[in-house]
């Protein structure tokens, strides 16, 4: 999704201080759904449009500047979910990520949207596709509480690690290089990168409920598979346990802290909102972002 991000909102981003108002679904009062819809398609077309694509298909104009493609809404296959593998997410999930954005790629938090906006533009994002006219999300993954780390649950993670097949993708030392990596599609035929699980911030999110939920849900439309059946909850722990602590390097940081293709992404918002192509000919931009737009032409 496009937009520029406030100063402040960044600075949120980049500490990674995020408390998001999860809830099973959308009930902000609005006064019906069909004006809720209408909303949503007007902040989409403003906000999201210009990389996942008018029809919602992930062939936005700016679509091909990015190794990370941009989410199909079409599909209804969404990676990030509390849900089982396979199954349509659960509409606080797409919540979650409209409001978190998804680390080191393009999709930038939407903090500059008000929660009944960010609630619209989840219900937009929906009508893309047919499956959630003729299917429901399956039940959200139980997470039971995390178990204090320790030596014994790394080590355990460890071996669960190299049991589950991890290092055929993530590599014998987790960053992402493993015999398997280079061959990786996503299911649109897109080359995909394993995760570099050396690096931080993780893409799911920041906390250890974030990676176990991973763990535990797979990512869709992904190699990633989900590891609910062959491990048990503290397995699942372990193995979580054990990656947090290989990952003890932060990645490489460019304008404003950003990582990897969030400085992209940013910088088509800006392009964009100094062109009045959203949000009304750019007038989300403050002082601060319009002197940065001249720094990033110099």
């Amino acid at each position: 999704m496009k937009t520029i991000l406030p100063i402040a909102i960044c600075t949120v981003l980049i500490l990674g201080v995020l408390t998001v108002n999860e809830r099973g679904n959308d009930t902000t009062g609005s006064a019906s759904a069909e004006e809720d819809l209408k909303l949503g398609e007007r902040i989409y077309q403003e906000n999201c449009a210009a990389c996942h694509g008018d029809k919602g298909d992930g062939k936005g104009p700016e679509a091909h500047r990015f190794k990370i493609k941009p989410r199909d809404f079409t599909a209804g296959i969404y990676k990030f979910r509390s849900t089982p593998s396979g199954s349509l997410p659960l509409d606080q999930d797409i919540f979650r990520t409209v409001t978190r954005g998804v680390r080191g790629t393009s999709m930038l938090a939407q903090l500059q949207l008000s929660e009944r906006e960010r609630w619209a533009v989840v219900r937009y994002i929906k009508a893309f596709s047919k499956r959630f006219k003729e299917g429901k999300p399956g039940r959200a993954v139980a997470a039971p509480p995390a178990p204090s780390p320790n030596g014994k649950l790394v080590a355990l993670g460890k071996s669960k690690y190299e049991e589950g097949g991890c290092v055929q993708c993530h590599g014998p030392d987790g960053k992402g290089n493993g015999p398997s990596a280079k061959d990786l599609k996503d299911d649109w035929g897109n080359p995909i990168s394993p995760a570099d699980l050396t690096l931080k911030p993780f893409k799911s999110g920041s906390n250890p409920e974030d990676l176990y939920r991973t763990m535990s849900t797979g990512l869709n439309g992904t190699p990633m598979p989900s590891y609910e059946d062959a491990f048990s909850p503290k397995e699942r722990w372990a193995l979580v346990s054990y990656i947090l602590s290989i990952a003890t390097h932060e990645r490489p940081r460019g304008m404003m802290g950003l990582v990897g293709e969030e400085v992209d992404g940013m910088r088509i918002d800006m392009r964009a909102a100094m062109a009045g192509k959203m949000g009304g000919g750019g007038g989300m931009m403050n002082k601060d972002m319009k002197d940065m737009m001249k720094d990033q032409r110099k």
